[in-house]
């Protein structure tokens, strides 16, 4: 019998990908550029650190921009 697949790494993405040019974060998931590109190579500990931050940069992009993609 063939091993259990690895479990999907956790990720913020919902798939708008845009990134605001002022804060430089992603619109959607609220990750800079680089965290983007080296997601499936950060460790689970520093993808859980990440992931806890992400509430607080919503703060770091314009209210008028966060609103013209509903977010």
């Amino acid at each position: 019998m063939p091993p259990d697949p690895a479990p999907p790494i956790e990720s913020p993405c919902i798939r708008v990908c845009m990134v605001d040019g002022r804060s430089g974060l992603c619109l959607g998931c609220y990750r800079t550029l680089g965290e983007i590109a080296r997601w499936s190579a950060y460790t689970d500990a520093e993808r859980a650190r990440i992931m806890r931050g992400l509430p607080e940069r919503r703060s770091r992009i314009a209210p008028d921009v966060l609103e013209r993609f509903g977010r």
